[in-house]
């Protein structure tokens, strides 16, 4: 139909947005806006980041000391995975598709596993990241095997697709 976009591809939105792959945790990012040290404050208080996943390339479980807001904006429906010792596991299916009761918008605690993959038959999925204090690596821990020992049978099973 003439005015309807042909969708793009995950490349050529990587290259529109100079995204860069994302070494230990998978996927692409490109950091759009840290904010200004304030007086009183020696370090930037927040970042914003863009983040695309890919079948191939996708989120890692992970752990922030930080809350962490994630942000849908195009693409396909992803899964994301919350977990926490004690607490267990929950799945968030952010999306389009407000109809089905996509969020496009949730919030992981500091302190909780987190990991992202595509929704079964997805191409990609542009997300925002916004995390407030800013991103500091000494914050991060990537997953390995032993983690999943501290959750139940069940959920090991369930996280252990997000391992890098």
């Amino acid at each position: 139909m003439a005015g309807e976009a042909t969708r793009l591809g995950a490349e050529e939105v990587i290259r529109q947005l100079q995204l860069a792959p994302l070494e230990g945790e998978g996927g692409f990012f490109h950091q759009t806006w840290v904010s200004l040290a304030r007086s009183g404050c020696p370090h930037p208080r927040g970042t914003v980041v863009l983040y695309l996943i890919t079948p191939e390339k996708w989120s890692a479980l992970h752990r922030l000391r930080f809350d962490e807001d994630f942000h849908f904006y195009l693409g396909d429906s992803c899964e994301m995975v919350v977990a926490r010792e004690g607490e267990g596991l929950r799945r968030v299916r952010l999306g389009p598709d407000l109809r089905a009761a996509e969020p496009v918008q949730h919030v992981v605690p500091a302190g909780w596993w987190q990991g992202t993959q595509l929704a079964p038959g997805g191409e990609w999925a542009l997300l925002g990241i916004t995390m407030a204090p800013r991103f500091r690596p000494e914050a991060f821990v990537l997953a390995t095997p032993s983690v999943l020992e501290e959750f139940s049978a069940g959920d090991r099973e369930r996280l252990l697709p997000y391992l890098p």
